[in-house]
């Protein structure tokens, strides 16, 4: 399959909500779904790096860094630890850094850019709170799809029929 979500939203069209950015995709997955799992941050990426040291099967990590292009929220060996721990995919209201590496990494990561620098280790950041960007509430326990066309949230699981 190289596309999820126009089938996905020719079969569910009112069950979805669209992303309205256009995030850029880094990982060498680009189709991916899973529950919903959030880290709301500022330029520190202890929660995040807390998160994906843990089981994700099935999950999708979103962060919402608030926008911030200054630091990056991600970087290889973080995101070698998400792909180790089964997370499905990362997606960062923010940027990333080693995004050659991470490029070659079984996973997928969408996010606003790429800043080489990396952020302090302050411990500050919220876990699994409703978070808001790219006019979308992410909730956790609900479900996140992505692939080359965009990014789109469900309040349920959804499941492709064959059309």
């Amino acid at each position: 399959m190289l596309d999820l979500l126009p089938d996905l939203f020719d079969q569910y069209p009112k069950k979805l909500t669209l992303a309205q950015v256009p995030f850029n995709d880094y990982g060498k997955e680009v189709i991916f779904s899973g529950e919903i799992v959030t880290v709301a941050c500022f330029e520190d990426n202890s929660k995040v790096k807390e998160l994906l040291a843990t089981d994700g099967t099935g999950k999708v990590l979103v962060v919402d860094g608030k926008g911030s292009l200054n630091r990056a929220l991600l970087g290889d060996m973080i995101a070698e630890n998400a792909v180790k721990n089964n997370w499905q995919a990362v997606v960062i209201n923010g940027c990333i850094r080693d995004a050659g590496t991470i490029g070659t990494l079984e996973i997928a990561v969408k996010a606003l850019g790429c800043n080489p620098i990396k952020t302090e280790k302050l411990g500050i950041g919220d876990i699994n709170l409703t978070v808001n960007f790219a006019g979308i509430d992410f909730i956790p326990g609900q479900y996140i799809y992505g692939d080359g066309n965009g990014l789109a949230v469900s309040q349920t699981k959804l499941t492709l029929t064959e059309l």
